[in-house]
């Protein structure tokens, strides 16, 4: 086990996830943990459209997302699900991924979303915790091609190249979320990235609120103001919020978030809400 890993508060992580099951590394905790994360921390933005840092360092992750009960965007998301794998006793690899999402298969997008390879009993699974609207809620075999049920919708991975396509399954489409190779990705790759999507004035993540979170049966999402409620059976919801009081109930409501008791919050959740000029 690495310091790291020795120094990684598992307790606190899994109250705050809710999850009392076994902490043995297997298939079906792998399972039961990455649903229970990612139904329990939002992903969300709010730091860099703060102009607040975004800190990838163990304590500080620790610190916003389980302690002070915040969400995050991918990088924090995985890096905080990968401490807590291995301190399970899990292999866990950082791997970099191109975002596709609304865009073409065969888009050059910059490698700006981190996932996780797990090794497990000569198998590999990759499992990721941050991909926003369309998270994952189950780990993925390595297997191409094959339709792989999760709690929500059904993914598949496709080769492409010497790498895959991450796909989901929404009504009769298959949609690809990213592509990832195999090679591994470290703390100071990410760290780079990092500063850019929360610092760079051209940044989405600079410029958009953007907060998700799934839940038994539906997902919720929050676009600056618009809030959506996708039902996994079909229906779909949308309603734009009118006040920094509702996205504030909203957050802390279906996106499960304790903001902090800020000026700066409330400015900035107004502005979202404020009439176009």
């Amino acid at each position: 086990m690495d310091a790291a890993a020795q120094t990684f508060d598992l307790d606190a992580y899994l109250a705050r996830i809710g999850y009392g099951g076994a902490r043995a590394p297997t298939l079906e905790t792998l399972r039961a943990i990455q649903l229970r994360h990612t139904e329990a921390i939002a992903f969300e933005n709010l730091n860099p459209l703060l102009r607040w840092p975004v800190r990838l360092d163990a304590a500080s992750l620790q610190q916003r997302l389980v302690h002070d009960r915040r969400g995050g965007y991918c990088f924090e998301q995985n890096l905080l699900f990968g401490e807590a794998l291995r301190a399970i006793g899990f292999r866990v690899t950082g791997l970099g991924g191109r975002v596709l999402w609304y865009t073409a298969d065969d888009a050059v997008t910059a490698r700006t979303h981190m996932l996780l390879r797990v090794d497990l009993d000569g198998d590999v699974h990759i499992a990721d915790a941050g991909f926003g609207v369309q998270t994952p809620t189950g780990p993925l075999h390595l297997e191409p091609d094959a339709e792989q049920a999760t709690p929500h919708e059904p993914y598949r991975l496709v080769r492409k190249g010497d790498g895959f396509l991450v796909q989901v399954r929404i009504g009769d489409d298959w949609r690809s979320l990213y592509r990832f190779g195999l090679e591994e990705q470290l703390l100071p790759d990410y760290e780079i990235v990092n500063w850019y999507l929360s610092s760079h004035p051209e940044s989405r993540f600079v410029n958009t609120l953007m907060a998700a979170r799934p839940a038994p049966g539906r997902r919720y999402t929050l676009r600056n103001n618009e809030f959506t409620v996708r039902d996994l059976n079909g229906g779909t919801e949308r309603r734009l919020l009118g006040t920094a009081a509702e996205m504030r109930a909203v957050l802390a409501g279906p996106l499960g978030l304790t903001l902090p008791e800020s000026a700066d919050v409330d400015a900035v959740l107004g502005r979202l809400t404020a009439p176009a000029a």
